[in-house]
């Protein structure tokens, strides 16, 4: 399928591949709930402290950006009921979390900005563990030289995103 594009973004960890792999940016995943979610449920204190609240769930289990990193050494089924919506579309998850439906796990590139603008509040549990390597924002080409125009979009993504991403502003303060 490759053969017939330019190129494709990927997102996450990358695994071998006999693609040539360009990062465009670091991704973390972050715990992200509303303020008026917090007010009302409580603010967990640990990744335990997560039984009790309402979670907003990729649809497939297996994505890596699912709770399994989160719930490390916590039985699934002490977090199976507590799943309140789940789908496979990060602006679903965030415009539900944004609407308080509950604690969302989401790139950095999708809620960075609700988190820069307080409209989400960051959940700092158990030092991140889940964020131990960063994942990335990747341009992968399956030739080894990037045509002209591919060289353009591969800059144009680089300003557009910006070093540090632009997204990275909940890091500073």
């Amino acid at each position: 399928m490759l053969e017939r594009l330019d190129a494709v973004i990927r997102i996450g960890s990358l695994t071998d591949s006999t693609l040539i792999a360009s990062k465009l940016a670091d991704q973390r995943r972050l715990l992200v709930a509303s303020p008026a979610y917090l007010t009302r449920s409580g603010r967990p204190h640990s990744a335990s402290g997560l039984a009790g609240h309402r979670l907003i769930d990729k649809l497939h289990g297996a994505d890596l950006l699912g709770w399994s990193d989160v719930l490390t050494g916590i039985t699934a089924t002490a977090t199976t009921g507590q799943t309140v919506f789940r789908c496979d579309d990060f602006e679903a998850m965030r415009l539900a979390c944004l609407s308080g439906v509950g604690i969302a796990l989401l790139p950095d590139w999708v809620v960075g900005f609700d988190v820069q603008a307080g409209a989400l509040d960051r959940l700092e549990l158990d030092g991140e563990h889940w964020n131990a390597e960063a994942g990335g924002v990747w341009i992968l080409r399956a030739l080894a030289q990037p045509s002209a125009r591919l060289r353009i979009v591969t800059a144009a993504l680089r300003d557009e995103i910006g070093s540090p991403p632009a997204w990275v502003g909940w890091q500073s303060g």
